[in-house]
């Protein structure tokens, strides 16, 4: 009669963090080079990636986790490129929001296919195995869980 092997043993929480540490450090790397194929830098990238809708600089400061002074020179360097534009806040207008331009909309869809296409191992999961990663990625970093 084969023998069942026995069940791995259950990460701790420092394996885990860790596992999510090299996860995040690898999907960096790969999101750096590109955004490099753009003409880009990582945080460049990351901050279009972020301009989902208009946000103020300020927020895209707390998003990105840098000082203001270091996202007006990532948001002048890529308004020279013309991938962004200011606008004044509709509702206060002493604040300027962050807009992407059609060719800034074009470039982060081109970097989203291109990331897509080279990480194909989450098409692999099935749509239970992605439910459960979703939900529990969620549940472990709560103020990433947004509704869908």
């Amino acid at each position: 009669m084969p023998q069942t092997p026995p069940p791995a043993p259950v990460p701790s929480p420092e394996e885990l963090m860790e596992r999510l540490a090299r996860v995040a450090a690898a999907y960096y790397r790969h999101f750096a080079t590109v955004a490099a194929g753009h003409g880009l830098t990582l945080m460049q990238g990351k901050t279009l990636s972020l301009l989902v809708r208009p946000r103020p600089m300020r927020a895209l400061a707390d998003l990105l986790a840098c000082d203001a002074s270091n996202v007006t020179g990532i948001v002048d360097r890529l308004a020279a490129q013309h991938l962004v534009r200011r606008e004044a806040d509709p509702v206060d207008r002493r604040i300027k929001n962050i807009v992407l331009t059609e060719q800034g909309e074009h470039t982060v869809r081109r970097i989203r296919a291109e990331l897509m296409s080279s990480l194909t191992a989450l098409e692999h999961l099935t749509p239970d195995e992605r439910g459960t990663l979703y939900t529990l990625l969620g549940r472990a970093f709560p103020e990433t869980a947004t509704p869908r």
